[in-house]
């Protein structure tokens, strides 16, 4: 069964079902992302793209760009995972992957950094694992693994195994303690 493209070539159902399951990226700013970016059209560039309808993913690979207003993705290979056609579980990988987007009109835009980010849509929740970084108007926080709880706009940091010498680290800028900035700083990041 194939449908018709407006330039009048033939589009399979491969081809189709991909194009489905790219809507799905939508989810993952759908929670903290300027209202602009979920009313636009996500755009995805790859090398190649891969769908397996019945291992439930689809693959892109070979300098991936991802972009719905705001948010950017740059990964080596992104990976949706799908029951049906609903994304589930989205994962960017790289040397590193990098993510960035404005939340909102009055926020800075936050820079994430990790080979490997992970979005779980039933937990509403970023993981960004192994030599990760978020950075935001000058605040640093970087770890072995940073995991972003989106509802609660909680970060929680792991330094990794301690054997390895590994430490969280985080970066206050001078005059963030300030008066709000004080309760941002106090609450917004715990640690292992």
């Amino acid at each position: 069964m194939f449908q018709r493209a407006p330039d009048g070539s033939r589009i399979g159902p491969r081809a189709v079902s991909i194009g489905l399951a790219v809507i799905a990226v939508l989810l993952a700013s759908a929670v903290q992302a300027l209202p602009s970016d979920r009313e636009q059209p996500i755009r995805i560039s790859a090398d190649q793209a891969l769908r397996d309808e019945r291992e439930g993913f689809t693959e892109y690979t070979g300098n991936v760009r991802l972009q719905q207003g705001s948010l950017q993705i740059q990964a080596n290979k992104l990976t949706i995972f799908h029951r049906q056609e609903a994304a589930d579980r989205i994962v960017a990988e790289g040397s590193p992957a990098r993510l960035q987007q404005q939340p909102t009109t009055d926020k800075a835009v936050i820079h994430a950094a990790a080979l490997s980010i992970e979005y779980f849509k039933s937990q509403e929740r970023v993981k960004l694992s192994r030599e990760a970084r978020i950075e935001q108007e000058g605040s640093i926080v970087t770890g072995n693994t940073i995991d972003y709880f989106m509802a609660e706009q909680r970060v929680k940091a792991d330094a990794g195994r301690r054997e390895d010498g590994g430490r969280v680290e985080v970066v206050i800028p001078a005059g963030a303690l300030d008066g709000d900035g004080e309760e941002a700083a106090r609450g917004a990041t715990e640690s292992e």
